[in-house]
Order: structure tokens, then sequence, then C-alpha cells
């Protein structure tokens, strides 16, 4: 055991790879190797004998992994040694300083989905966070009894007993916007409205206070065939693909009949979106043939005119573009996590210049 001993601390110590270390020890306490052998043969022995041998071919075993340890530790710190030394950087040069600050996902977002709305002759319309209930959702035929009218899902403003004015609520979606759109233009129409809104609700993919864009276009001939091109050219130019498949689900808003959740084609290959790709569907947004109730609430007759509208969470659609998991982050202020995913100041989206 001696010779045996000597024999596999010199090629140990003689190693100069992770290879060779790795045949030696097959070669010694490998199922095969010379020691395991040894250690079969116990069994052959008297019990005098098992017991000097024993314990020595068991202190052998463990003086060789304990060589084998060490000279492979040895060649890690070789390795890594010889890897600093070729990787060398120079720790105090500067940095490259941001200029002008940094641009919120949002803000990126609003202004690429502003750019290709404007492209295809949508302006933007703006209106007030806190509304009526009227403009909120009498307005857009949604009945007193609906869920989202209670207050587990709607913040409603306190009212000083004796207050006989209306109702006024933080909005719920940009859809009032519509409505004072329709009021003050008429028809036609074709507009988007971004904006915040306000829900009662707070996870990983909701919090009380979001981002929404809805899209509105009122004429005399507009069909849903309208609004499958517009939102095709969207998803292609939003994505920055050349072709998408949109799916249009059957679905119930009391502000739009008929009315469709749009889902489209993607993949989520290694756990990246893949957008016109692959066997998977993602919902993203809501739409359908503006109702007639809604037409006529907002001044315009529906005998006359008629159109689409849709609405999408621009949160979301950050969130699938720009890889963001956690929804709640948008909002933290955390200066690191602006910096990671936050856009230079001077980097306008634009079609014809790109996006992002």
């Amino acid at each position: 055991m001696n010779d045996l001993r000597d024999k596999y601390i010199g090629l140990i110590a003689a190693a100069g790879d992770e290879s060779t270390l790795e045949d030696l020890r097959v070669q010694a306490v490998g199922k095969k190797g010379e020691i395991s052998l040894l250690m079969r043969e116990l069994g052959k022995m008297s019990p005098e004998e098992r017991q000097t041998a024993g314990p020595a071919l068991n202190a052998l075993k463990d003086e060789i992994n304990s060589a084998l340890s060490a000279k492979k530790a040895a060649l890690e710190d070789a390795a890594l040694d010889e890897r600093l030394r070729g990787e060398w950087l120079d720790v105090t040069l500067p940095g490259r300083p941001r200029r002008m600050g940094t641009i919120h996902p949002i803000s990126q977002v609003t202004e690429e989905v502003t750019a290709i709305f404007a492209d295809m002759g949508f302006s933007v319309a703006e209106g007030p966070q806190i509304d009526t209930d009227w403009y909120n959702f009498d307005a857009l035929n949604i009945p007193g009894h609906h869920p989202a009218r209670a207050e587990m899902d709607t913040f409603y403003m306190h009212r000083a007993e004796g207050d006989n004015r209306p109702p006024h609520v933080l909005r719920t979606h940009t859809s009032p916007v519509q409505i004072r759109s329709m009021e003050k233009t008429g028809a036609p129409i074709r507009v988007i409205a971004p904006g915040r809104v306000y829900r009662a609700d707070y996870d990983q993919t909701h919090t009380p206070m979001f981002h929404q864009v809805e899209g509105l276009a009122i004429d005399k001939d507009i069909s849903m065939a309208n609004l499958k091109w517009v939102l095709e050219e969207f998803v292609k130019a939003y994505f920055e693909v050349d072709d998408v498949e949109l799916r249009f689900r059957a679905s119930h808003f009391p502000f739009t009949e008929p009315s469709a959740e749009v889902d489209i084609r993607c993949s989520w290959e290694g756990g990246t979106l893949k957008v016109g790709e692959g066997d998977d569907w993602l919902e993203i947004l809501g739409s359908g043939m503006v109702h007639p109730k809604v037409l006529q609430n907002a001044g315009v007759d529906p005998s006359e005119w008629q159109g689409f509208a849709f609405g999408m969470g621009i949160d979301r659609i950050a969130m699938l573009k720009y890889g963001i998991p956690d929804l709640r982050a948008f909002f933290d202020s955390d200066l690191r996590w602006l910096r990671h995913y936050g856009f230079a100041a001077l980097d306008v989206p634009t079609l014809h210049a790109g996006l992002s």
C-alpha cells in the first residue's frame, strides 16, 4: 500500500490539467480502481487481517481523495489567475454618464404608441382624471348593478353630507375622454386617449394606479375590418415585426357591440416573448364596435354614424416588449431600476428612425 500511495501522490502532484486528474481518480478510487479492488479483497481475509488492512485501506483512500481535491483547487486557482492576467481592466477609468437624465419606460411607450397611431391619422385627446360617474359609467352604458361600480373596485371621492352634486370617481379607464371628445367635436372623429387610470387592485400585474391608451374611430362606413387592420398595423409597428397574426375572441363589454378580446400569436422560447411566431396566444387588448347607446349619450346619431373602439394597458405592453417582470417596480422610484430599463432623453421614437 505504501508503493501505491507513493505512486498516486506523485502522479497527482504532476498532473497538469483537470482531465488528467480525473483519469487518475478513476484509476485509483473509481469502481474498478486499484484501491477499490484492494478493498474488495477484504472479504477474503481473516478477521485478524481485516482489522489491520481495513483501516489502512480507508486511510489510503481518504489521503488520495484529499490529494485529488487539493490539486483540483490548485488547478482552478491557476486557471483563474491566468484569466485575470489576460482580461486586465483599468477600473480607474471614468464611467460614461448619461446626459440629461433618463426617460421612464411608461413615458417612452406612450410616445411610441402616439407615434404609431399618429401615422394612421389619430390625434391625442385628454380629459380629467377625476370625473363624474356619468362620464365614467352611465354614458358608457355601464348599468348601476355592474361590479365595476362597486366601491371595492372603484375609488369614489368623498362627499360631505347634504352635497347634491353627482358622485365623482378617479376614472377607471380613459373611455370618458372618448365621450367628451365626441361631445366636443362630434363625428367623424379619430382619437386616442392615453393617460392614468385608477382601480383598487394590487399585485405583480396590477397596481391601484396604472396607464391605458384607448382608441376611437367614428365615421359612416367603419366596420370590424377597419378595426382589425388598425390593430394589426399597430402590433407590427410596436413590436417591430414584419408579420403578425391576431385572434379575435367574442367577449362582452357594455360600451361595445359586438365586443372582442384580441390575442396575438407568439412563442415563449427561453422565457423570451417572440411576436408573430410559435403556437402560443397572448391577450393584449379589448375592442369592438361602439354601442349605439354610447354614441347617443355623446350626442352622435347612431343611425348615421358608427365606429370602433379599443383599449390596452400601456404598462402591460411595456412589460411585454422590454421584458419587465413586475408591474409594481414601475412606481417604486428606484433609480437603479430606472437606469437599467430607462431610455436616453434624446431617443425620441419615430416610425422612420425606429421606435426603441
